[in-house]
């Protein structure tokens, strides 16, 4: 059953350092079941980014343009608290495999505890971006990879600009 017409807001949290087309795939299908989806950068000064927030910003904003309903923002703090902010009662956790399950779950644990009125939601990526993450992109890029197949053409040139020697 489609929420799309209920009225019914979402937030997909992540770090988004950078996007890439797993991340494209959740947005896009959380896209189609919401009237409303805020992608949300998380800030966190415990991890070493690549890309400013305001970069991650940036390139998300470019790669969210075709969907109208689809706003972009970062967030501090607790996840739920954001949430509830923003008019949302979902939570789109991606997920890749058995490992991204045990920790997301926990997470959606700790914050069904918190905030009993917001939910959380699962969305397996598609099979042909299962064993990609930020990360991977990163290291390939890194060592002079093409990752022309696994980001949006914004974040390829972008890459090449952070990286180059």
């Amino acid at each position: 059953m489609s929420a799309a017409g209920s009225g019914l807001s979402a937030v997909y949290p992540g770090s988004f350092d950078p996007v890439t087309n797993g991340h494209l795939d959740v947005i896009a299908r959380a896209a189609e079941t919401f009237d409303r989806l805020v992608v949300a950068v998380g800030r966190n000064s415990a991890k070493a980014a690549l890309f400013t927030v305001e970069e991650r910003l940036e390139l998300l904003r470019g790669v969210c343009a075709p969907w109208p309903h689809v706003s972009v923002d970062a967030f501090d703090g607790m996840l739920v608290t954001f949430a509830r902010e923003r008019g949302a009662r979902v939570l789109i956790k991606g997920l890749r495999a058995v490992s991204d399950f045990e920790y997301e779950f926990q997470m959606a644990l700790a914050n069904r505890h918190l905030a009993p009125d917001v939910e959380t939601l699962f969305m397996m990526t598609s099979a042909e971006h299962l064993y990609l993450s930020s990360s991977i992109v990163k290291e390939i890029a890194r060592l002079g990879g093409d990752v022309s197949a696994l980001v949006p053409g914004a974040v390829v040139r972008r890459l090449r600009e952070k990286l180059r020697p």
